[in-house]
């Protein structure tokens, strides 16, 4: 375990204190709130990065297919 220090504002404190939030209890829950809260946050920006990208498919269907017809015939050449 980690001792940390910090330095925050006296009125913070007390107001802190006051509502029970400075207990290595609630700062471990009120920093796993954040990091979850982060991780959403960035998930959504990948997906409104993701959704920005240009719609048109970077390969074909026929592209695909081919792909797809290779790999099959590479397992059916090991298998025999």
């Amino acid at each position: 375990m980690t001792a940390l220090t910090i330095e925050l504002p006296d009125q913070l404190i007390d107001e802190a204190r006051d509502a029970g939030l400075l207990s290595p209890e609630a700062l471990e829950t009120l920093l796993r709130e954040q990091l979850k809260k982060r991780g959403i946050d960035e998930l959504f920006a990948a997906s409104e990065r993701l959704a920005a990208t240009p719609d048109e498919p970077m390969m074909t269907l026929e592209e695909i297919q081919a792909e797809v017809d290779a790999v099959r015939a590479e397992r059916r050449a090991r298998r025999s």
